[in-house]
């Protein structure tokens, strides 16, 4: 099970607000968690989606290509991958791990 940090930037549109776009981008999400391919969470600067990366690379191709389906010339979508191999671990698996040395007083 891998992780991917993913942030599409549509470049060129009509003022500063993207959240039309970021919109659009969680709907499709939602078709492939529905599909059981992956899950993910919407952050207020990026968006993190887990499941195999050959599906997670998949899905950064059709919702990098999103922004363009409306007319958009140019996209930067940026991704960093956490793919461990050795143990299965989920988003909140990685949470729940940072927050127990917390409440172990960062022991």
């Amino acid at each position: 099970m891998a992780i991917v940090d993913v942030v599409v930037i549509p470049v060129g549109t009509e003022g500063p607000s993207v959240s039309k776009y970021i919109a659009e981008i969680q709907s499709k999400l939602k078709e492939y968690k529905a599909a059981g391919k992956i899950d993910y969470q919407l952050t207020p600067m990026n968006t993190l989606i887990e499941g195999d990366l050959k599906d997670l690379l998949e899905v950064v191709q059709v919702i990098h290509e999103l922004p363009f389906n409306k007319g958009l010339d140019r996209v930067c979508t940026n991704i960093r991958i956490d793919d461990r191999r050795d143990k299965s671990r989920k988003m909140g698996d990685k949470v729940t791990a940072v927050q127990k040395h917390l409440n172990d007083g960062g022991k």
